[in-house]
């Protein structure tokens, strides 16, 4: 029901809603919320005074106070003085939307790296912005520091000292992970390298930036501990790409030996590490391992994004070089694009600042840990023989195949029924996988089309692909 400008009176089934989910106390909170992710409630309606609610529900005013004020620092509802309380302009089904990434060829898009971007936090960002924009000087709004926004370095740098123990005083903001890594491969070439070693299996893209700035990209094999640094000093490469918290796309985590070794091999052939903290923040049974960084920032360059926390279209990102490249990475930036835009920046400073962008992660987390498990459950349901990669973090797992089985071949026939399942012979360089898998992203569908879509997975004859 939009609002007409008059407050909107909570109706005998509305009064059901809210009170159908186990008693009193917090289900007024849990009835309020699930009604706007239902639609029930629609943007724009403006609820009772806290009084009137109570009344109406039979609870104490407090209680329906404590779930306003919960309610609008999740950004569900909005509360203005003289204003009262409204439903923010948040999507329908924000808890278990349909999925994010839809196309007319496919029903099911598993693909990974891309979050839960109906969970967006429309409301705060909103919110955000008109604030980051009030906070900006005259000069701010002309060309920008191509380092970045003094105010988003400045908590870029708290930020990452608080949730990665990284000291991040030299941060630059870039255009996403993809930049940070154009930018270094444009200076690695300059300074005579002609070749980058990368994880094998990898992210393509990282490859093609790499290739497309004249660095040969070199495979290296990956194990149960990570980036194998034996074969890594043996491809004759002095850089190396690597995720060490959680590996795309076989989710294992760089070992402390090889942590060790990794750094030892960049003081000893005059190296340097660049490392994608690309989802750290996505640990579901621990904090993450600290980045390598933290162990050499003279030979550790280290790179994340708000991509897979927030959303991939806002495009910001940070790049913390070793301390002798900075002053050349900042002036590459300055003649690629004169610096990113501040206003996006001063957004996401205020995000930062006010909690916003903790809080936000706080329900993410929760939200993909239930769709991970609901993806799992189907997995052992439909899927006997199949098993999980990767399961303790991120935004997606591998899932392994029988031996013998053609992954290739089952993502084609899987694309025939409508599921989009990448098969992981797709992210090596060379072909040659430790085995046969599908990597699926689970952080765009909810529960039950993820169940929908391991049915039409396993509806698949084996014959198929075996």
């Amino acid at each position: 029901m939009p609002s007409t400008g008059r407050t909107a009176v909570i109706g005998v089934p509305a009064r059901e809603l809210l009170l159908a989910r186990g008693g009193r106390g917090r289900s007024v909170e849990v009835g309020l919320r699930q009604a706007i992710r239902d639609g029930a409630l629609a943007a724009g309606t403006r609820l009772p005074s806290s009084r009137d609610l109570a009344a109406q529900l039979g609870v104490a005013r407090g209680t329906v106070t404590a779930a306003y004020t919960q309610l609008v620092a999740e950004g569900y509802l909005t509360a203005k003085r003289g204003s009262g309380t409204t439903v923010a302009a948040v999507t329908a089904g924000v808890e278990e939307a349909a999925p994010a990434v839809r196309s007319a060829r496919w029903g099911f898009d598993l693909r990974p790296g891309i979050p839960a971007l109906g969970a967006f936090p429309r409301a705060e960002w909103q919110a955000a912005a008109k604030a980051g924009l009030a906070s900006l000087s005259d000069d701010e709004l002309g060309y920008p520091d191509p380092a970045g926004l003094p105010a988003l370095r400045a908590e870029l740098a708290s930020y990452l000292g608080r949730v990665r123990s990284l000291p991040a005083a030299d941060v630059v903001v870039t255009h996403g992970v993809a930049e940070g890594q154009a930018l270094l491969a444009f200076l690695l070439r300059a300074d005579g390298h002609r070749a980058i070693a990368v994880e094998n299996p990898t992210h393509p893209g990282s490859a093609e930036v790499f290739a497309a700035h004249g660095l040969r990209p070199v495979p290296v094999p990956v194990d149960e501990d990570g980036l194998d640094v034996a074969a890594l000093a043996r491809s004759g490469c002095r850089a190396v790409l690597v995720t060490s918290a959680h590996q795309f796309p076989l989710g294992v985590v760089l070992g402390p030996a090889r942590r060790r070794a990794l750094v030892e091999w960049a003081r000893g052939c005059d190296g340097i590490v660049l490392e994608d903290d690309y989802d750290a923040e996505h640990r579901y049974d621990r904090p993450a391992v600290g980045p390598v960084r933290t162990i050499d920032r003279e030979r550790v360059a280290y790179l994340g994004s708000v991509s897979k926390v927030l959303a991939p279209a806002l495009r910001l990102g940070w790049l913390v070089p070793p301390p002798a490249l900075r002053e050349r990475v900042v002036q590459r930036k300055r003649f690629s694009d004169l610096g990113c835009s501040p206003l996006p920046q001063a957004a996401l400073a205020h995000l930062l600042r006010t909690g916003g962008y903790d809080r936000h992660l706080r329900r993410t987390r929760q939200l993909y840990r239930r769709r991970r498990d609901a993806l799992l459950d189907a997995v052992a349901a439909h899927l006997p023989d199949w098993r999980p990669h990767g399961v303790a973090a991120g935004l997606h797992v591998v899932l392994r195949l029988p031996e013998g089985s053609d992954d290739a071949a089952l993502e084609r026939a899987a694309a025939r029924r409508g599921v989009h399942a990448p098969a992981l012979r797709g992210y090596t360089l060379d072909g040659r996988t430790p085995f046969p898998g599908l990597v699926v992203g689970y952080a765009a569908t909810s529960p039950d089309r993820l169940r929908a879509a391991v049915r039409e997975i396993a509806a698949v004859p084996a014959a198929e692909y075996r």
